[in-house]
């Protein structure tokens, strides 16, 4: 298991400190972390780092799920989809399944949460089980990782009556801010670069990830990781592979993803991405498992470029992974991956498969600038986009959030 002192040498010394020093107030404190899946997506991602290094700086921190019939998925993909800005009619059946499920989860949660000192509640799925503790001991956050900028109002209007009661919100980035009567926290999302999707791999690892997926080494790759989404339009990354291949016909395309426990939708996205692809030998679509870290590591790898060509978007993890592998990315020009590629410096930001197309070309054409770019990426992800730097905004958010009251704030 990775352990806190292991990330010295990534971020240095000095930051393995200052976490200690920040997390010493905290010492002893339950920390419980709610969301919909272990499995599956960027929220369970970084929870899976997230917790073991609050338990070792001296928290009490622990991870629990909300789980549902298939009315309570189908309602909150519709309220994903609705914070994303698309129209969504939820029938009153779909709602009160959604209730129900968060009542019934707070049931049986009921003594974890009720005696917290902090809670964190990711995203909508979980977001009514607040109003089923009255009588709670600790500050309650609401953590939102979608592109909320422009919600469909309707919706946004039943879940900001969800919300309003929390202490405290989270947010990836100012643009996705809605307003709302209490303290509002701006933390992006972060990758953990000593996992096993993002750590150092040996050569021959990549190489047999190719040769396992018949991903020809001598000709150029590109590669897109995801969930099969329509948000992440894996239609237009195809579209684009194909104007791109009229001036590179070597060209292939890896399509790689999975789906979350959590999303309905995906298996009607992934026969769309097949009927688009007509058999073509060059594009490789690749449903993987939720614990296939090692083969997205190596794909990654093994790509001359990657893309995250998305419509809406909280972040992309896959974003900063791929940089961190020294790759630049072209990437959809929304939400947080603006964040994380700046346009060509470590990558280009785009808005179409035209466009798309034209960078796919260019960095094909221009051999130095793609290596530029990629050494560019991975020092911004290095200073920016690592677990160190999200968990110590945590860690600070924590210990204003319940020493509010208090004009100084020993730290160890």
């Amino acid at each position: 298991m990775t352990m806190l002192s292991d990330y010295a040498g990534v971020v240095g010394e000095d930051v393995i400190d200052h976490l200690r020093q920040l997390a010493a107030p905290l010492n002893g404190m339950k920390i419980v972390h709610v969301n919909s899946t272990r499995q599956g997506g960027g929220v369970a991602e970084i929870l899976s780092w997230l917790i073991p290094l609050q338990r070792e700086l001296g928290m009490e921190a622990r991870w629990e799920i909300i789980t549902g019939k298939n009315e309570f998925y189908q309602c909150t993909k519709h309220f994903h989809n609705a914070l994303q800005g698309a129209p969504a009619l939820i029938s009153e059946g779909l709602l009160k399944a959604y209730e129900a499920t968060n009542r019934d989860a707070a049931e049986e949660l009921g003594p974890v949460l009720r005696d917290a000192d902090v809670v964190f509640i990711h995203d909508p799925q979980p977001a009514a089980l607040l109003k089923h503790f009255p009588d709670r001991k600790g500050k309650w956050i609401w953590r939102c990782h979608i592109d909320a900028s422009h919600p469909y109002r309707p919706v946004w209007k039943y879940l900001r009556g969800l919300v309003a009661g929390y202490d405290a919100s989270i947010f990836s980035l100012a643009d996705f801010v809605q307003m709302l009567p209490h303290t509002v926290y701006l933390v992006p999302p972060s990758i953990d670069p000593l996992s096993e999707k993002n750590m150092d791999l040996p050569a021959e690892e990549v190489t047999g990830v190719r040769g396992r997926f018949g991903i020809d080494p001598a000709r150029p790759m590109m590669l897109q990781v995801s969930r099969f989404d329509r948000f992440k339009d894996p239609l237009g990354v195809i579209e684009a592979y194909r104007q791109a291949t009229a001036f590179i016909p070597a060209l292939q395309l890896v399509l790689a993803g999975g789906g979350a426990s959590d999303d309905p939708e995906g298996e009607a996205v992934l026969a769309e991405v097949r009927a688009a692809a007509r058999e073509d030998p060059d594009i490789h679509i690749l449903l993987l498992p939720s614990d296939a870290h090692r083969t997205i590591n190596a794909l990654q790898r093994a790509a001359d470029f990657v893309l995250q060509k998305s419509l809406k978007e909280g972040f992309g993890l896959t974003v900063a992974e791929s940089m961190w592998k020294g790759k630049p990315v072209i990437g959809g020009d929304t939400g947080g991956i603006r964040l994380q590629v700046i346009n060509h410096h470590t990558g280009f930001l785009v808005n179409s498969p035209e466009g798309a197309a034209l960078r796919i070309r260019y960095l094909l054409h221009h051999r130095e600038k793609l290596v530029e770019m990629g050494i560019k990426a991975r020092e911004f992800v290095r200073q920016n986009f690592l677990t160190t730097r999200q968990l110590r905004e945590y860690l600070t958010l924590m210990v204003g959030l319940t020493h509010g009251a208090e004009d100084r704030v020993r730290l160890g």
